[in-house]
């Protein structure tokens, strides 16, 4: 099988963001993250931070057209428009499900050990361990709550990914390679 485009779903702290860039490296091929949430905050006419919030965390309100409702919506339409033009890495922001009715995507989860998770959490973002322990429980309850929200389905779940890894027993590099391997 042949794929063009790969998604990456990831626990925080896993490095799953930075496996996906260093896939896009390696394969010659577009990475998107952030650009996705530049793109929907320009065209709403919101700052980053908040679409940022927004779309990966649990939504709002359920009543109406929410803003993270408004917030999917437009990246849902990107991320297909994105998935139509050129081979790419998307993390996060639901693309296995956004994009689950193609047969060119690989969709990958990243997972870490706690411990390990932690530790990166706590180097990158300077924070303390009681800091560090909250981040670890809720940034991935909200990302929870989130794809459940909009997919109905559950995060994390084996089942909605092609390759699940965990990155403190493989380590990057070797999900890197494993991940490179399955798309070539």
């Amino acid at each position: 099988m042949s794929f063009k485009i790969i998604t990456i779903s990831r626990e925080f702290g896993s490095g799953g963001r930075f496996i996906g860039e260093q896939i896009a490296q390696k394969c010659g091929i577009e990475f998107y993250d952030k650009k996705i949430i530049e793109h929907v905050a320009k065209e709403l006419g919101i700052s980053e931070q908040i679409v940022a919030n927004q779309g990966e965390y649990a939504p709002a309100d359920i009543t109406g057209v929410s803003l993270s409702d408004q917030i999917f919506n437009i990246q849902q339409k990107l991320i297909k428009d994105i998935a139509q033009k050129e081979p790419c890495v998307i993390v996060g922001r639901c693309a296995d499900y956004i994009l689950s009715d193609r047969d060119d995507v690989l969709n990958v989860f990243i997972e870490a050990n706690k411990p390990e998770k932690a530790a990166r959490i706590k180097k990158l973002y300077h924070k303390s361990d009681d800091e560090v322990k909250k981040l670890l429980k809720d940034v991935d309850k909200k990302r929870s709550v989130n794809y459940r929200y909009f997919t109905d389905k559950e995060w994390g779940n084996r089942k909605n990914y092609d390759l699940v890894l965990n990155s403190s027993v493989l380590g990057y590099d070797k999900c890197i390679e494993l991940i490179a391997a399955a798309y070539a």
